[in-house]
């Protein structure tokens, strides 16, 4: 819900950046605390990493700038999380890498001011409970028109990308029976899901804009698209995983959100086209990731046919292959996806 802080710089699918939202919890309980404001009165300057608020003071967003390599942004990500794991201590606090709280979060207290208050005001009792927590993936590009094809080639693919960065399987005190139920809150806001085929960065920007005008969205910021353009920098935004338990798991998906915009920039340069995908199948694979994460069925959306979600990471793996090893990645990536599944390690930060 925040303002576009991409933290990649126009590029040639190389610049990448990452935002990360977390949880603020009470150690004791586990529930979420209004911790916003002391926790960042005793947060220190991390070089690189801007901490924002969202719409509950429960929630806090760590903007990672621009990095060229893994190898930095693991850097930059650790320092984020260290600092703010000192910071929660120190107000008596912990912070929780989760997509969404997984006691009985309650109603919020909604941080009712200028943009966010409009936002509370159009959406009512949807952003009463709303601490969805997800990581973003920006990744530099040339211009806008780029990003936008960009995009097209992404959406076969952000199924996958749903399901291995699924991390919120517990709600409410409760199993879900969802790998993640921060897809499943998401779904309920108009616009949510793959992107619609877009013709180009101004096609993007109209469709956007005439759900503004129907008064569904409130502003050309808010799009709840698993990928999109910028609409103020040349950069792809890829949203699709919650927030990763480790910091492993936030490197796994920048590096294949960078390897999938690699290939895609390889395909617009061989004049190599993407079939637009049927919003039906688009619905049913996202939901279906949601469903099950890796440990279950996929959608193939241009088949319509079931297949294991763990073939279609490896699917997305070939695809991303040649990217990966011209940037030096493809090695870590393997080792990534060859250990333990990311959402098994433990979410809250522990004493």
């Amino acid at each position: 819900m925040n303002p576009e802080t991409s933290g990649a710089a126009p590029g040639d699918g190389v610049t990448m950046g990452v935002e990360e939202e977390f949880l603020l919890v009470d150690p004791a309980t586990g529930h979420p605390a209004p911790g916003f404001d002391a926790v960042c009165g005793r947060l220190p300057g991390v070089p690189g990493v801007t901490f924002v608020g969202e719409l509950h003071p429960t929630q806090i967003e760590a903007v990672g700038g621009v990095c060229r390599t893994l190898a930095e942004l693991r850097t930059r990500l650790t320092s984020s999380r260290s600092a703010l794991d000192a910071a929660a201590r120190r107000c008596g606090l912990r912070f929780a890498a989760v997509g969404v709280p997984e006691s009985d979060a309650g109603p919020g207290t909604l941080v009712a001011a200028g943009r966010r208050a409009a936002i509370a005001e159009r959406y009512r009792a949807l952003v009463d409970d709303y601490h969805a927590c997800g990581c973003h993936v920006h990744v530099g590009v040339a211009d806008r028109d780029t990003a936008a094809a960009v995009v097209n080639h992404l959406t076969p693919w952000l199924p996958t990308l749903v399901a291995l960065g699924a991390n919120s399987p517990r709600h409410g005190g409760r199993d879900t029976g969802y790998a993640s139920w921060r897809i499943v809150q998401q779904s309920r806001f108009p616009g949510f899901g793959l992107p619609p085929y877009l013709r180009s960065a101004q096609h993007a920007a109209a469709l956007v804009a005439r759900l503004v005008d129907a008064g569904v969205l409130l502003d050309s910021r808010m799009t709840f698209w698993l990928a999109r353009p910028s609409v103020h920098v040349p950069t792809v935004e890829i949203r699709a995983a919650d927030t990763a338990p480790t910091v492993d798991g936030t490197v796994l998906q920048a590096a294949l959100g960078r390897g999938l915009v690699g290939a895609a920039l390889d395909d617009l340069r061989r004049g190599v086209e993407v079939r637009p995908v049927e919003p039906d199948l688009g619905a049913a694979a996202v939901w279906s990731a949601a469903r099950y994460g890796l440990d279950g069925p996929a959608v193939d959306v241009h088949t319509g046919t079931r297949i294991p979600a763990r073939d279609m990471l490896a699917r997305l793996l070939d695809r991303v292959a040649p990217t990966l090893r011209a940037h030096g990645d493809l090695g870590v990536v393997q080792k990534l996806l060859a250990g333990p599944h990311p959402v098994t390690a433990p979410r809250v930060s522990t004493g």
